[in-house]
């Protein structure tokens, strides 16, 4: 099943994509929730005519991508935890204390755009990825130390 997305969707594709989803994902979950419309013909003309009007403000997304991305190269955040002696983490650092402690450094994403690869559950050092544009990604060190 062919289909539109009207919104961002982690693994799947980014908005205005036409992806190809098994039948039951699409009807059962996407169309449902408003993530995404059947990709008929004239549903594809639209979609195209709105990328041409759309092109300039996307160019400017990812000029301010690419800004931001500058900004966080070489960039470690330092996250402080409550640990046991051993290291082991009270919970687990997630997306929100990221994002959290990007914002003291000046710098504001959405935590929906940052991607741990593992739960982070010990100190040390992690790296986490931002999806912040189709074409831009940037990636991070994080140093969890115990408070």
């Amino acid at each position: 099943m062919e289909i539109i997305l009207k919104e961002n969707v982690i693994n799947l594709g980014f908005k205005d994509d036409i992806v190809t989803v098994k039948d039951g994902y699409g009807r059962n979950f996407l169309i449902p929730t408003g993530k995404a419309v059947l990709a008929t013909s004239s549903a594809k003309k639209v979609l195209a005519e709105n990328l041409k009007q759309r092109a300039h403000k996307l160019a400017q997304l990812k000029q301010q991508a690419d800004e931001i991305a500058a900004q966080l190269e070489g960039l470690t955040l330092t996250i402080g935890v409550k640990a046991s002696s051993t290291g082991k983490i009270f919970g687990s650092v997630t997306t929100i204390q990221v994002a959290e402690a990007l914002e003291a450094k000046g710098i504001v994403v959405d935590k929906r755009i940052i991607v741990l690869k593992d739960a982070i559950k010990e100190v040390g050092t992690y790296k986490a990825t931002l999806k912040l544009h189709k074409e831009v990604t940037s990636e991070i060190s994080l140093e969890v130390i115990a408070e």
